[in-house]
């Protein structure tokens, strides 16, 4: 019997678990026999990430290689072509000069080539998986509890087999970044093509169109605003992800702001996280506008 449990037995106050002993040995099988999987594809692992590793790279320099005033012009331009708000370009240049003002121009330019290579991945990936769960509810089924262990998992949990297989280093960040975002693209893919009305879909099929010209013509247009929320959603979970990938990597913004909580730097720490909610700001009312303007678009020429 054992002593202040409620006069219980030992058994039942105890939860009975596996020795330590035995602990120790299966932690060190599986890591072991996962460490010795890795050796042995490493370059397969190295080849199928290179062209990630280029594609950053390749728009980190072009971003913080280009005159400042070059990229200010180029990225007003876009946001311009995206909203045709001048409230919104406005408020873009406001918070640009701020952030070069503030000596963050460098670190910004890095954040903003690695959120936009990312949420360019995560929607290539995103948006075929959700068509797919949208037109095959046992696809569904499976995709679910997947993006349900996805979105529970604490976010550092996704840099520990990130960093096994990839190792340190860009790519291996912008893999867990690109990880995290991805499971608002499918749901919200999923979710606006379910939502289309079924008369519509009827009167596409009255007049003889093919699954693909429903998909292309119908769903999709119809499905834009939730398809731009999940873009908005994954731009934002890319942001939030790039403090933590900064553990593995990853510079710019992320990792100022990851030294700023180490050394306890109120200010630093501060303007960082400014600088991330200004371009979070940017890209959510950008692509809003650029839904909502597409939608209006679709709409007038089904009229």
């Amino acid at each position: 019997m054992a002593s202040g449990c409620w006069s219980l037995p030992d058994a039942l106050c105890h939860f009975p678990s596996l020795e330590s002993s035995t602990l120790r040995t299966m932690r060190k099988t599986v890591d072991g026999g996962f460490r010795d999987l890795v050796r042995t594809y490493s370059d397969w692992i190295d080849a199928a990430t290179a062209p990630l590793q280029v594609a950053l790279n390749t728009l980190e320099d072009a971003f913080t290689n280009t005159p400042w005033i070059v990229v200010l012009v180029v990225l007003l331009a876009l946001v311009w072509g995206a909203s045709r708000d001048w409230r919104i370009v406005v408020g873009t240049t406001l918070a640009m000069l701020m952030i070069g003002w503030m000596d963050l121009w460098d670190d910004t330019m890095v954040t903003l080539a690695m959120v936009s290579v990312c949420t360019a991945i995560a929607v290539v990936i995103g948006l075929p998986i959700g068509i797919i769960a949208a037109r095959s509810d046992r696809m569904q089924k499976i995709v679910n509890p997947v993006l349900d262990v996805m979105q529970t998992l604490p976010s550092f949990v996704y840099l520990i087999p990130v960093v096994v297989i990839f190792g340190i280093g860009k790519v291996p960040g912008m893999i867990a970044v690109v990880i995290y975002a991805v499971p608002p693209m499918i749901r919200l893919t999923n979710l606006g093509i379910r939502m289309v009305d079924s008369e519509v879909l009827e009167a596409a099929e009255a007049f003889g169109s093919s699954a693909w010209q429903k998909l292309w013509n119908v769903q999709l247009p119809l499905a834009l605003p939730a398809l731009m929320t999940g873009v908005n959603q994954t731009i934002m979970m890319s942001l939030s992800m790039v403090v933590v990938a900064s553990m593995v990597g990853v510079g710019g913004l992320g990792k100022n702001v990851l030294q700023a909580i180490n050394n306890q730097f109120f200010t630093m720490g501060f303007l960082n996280g400014f600088a991330l909610v200004a371009i979070a700001i940017v890209f959510d009312r950008a692509s809003q506008a650029f839904g909502h303007r597409l939608q209006k678009h679709r709409e007038v020429r089904h009229d």
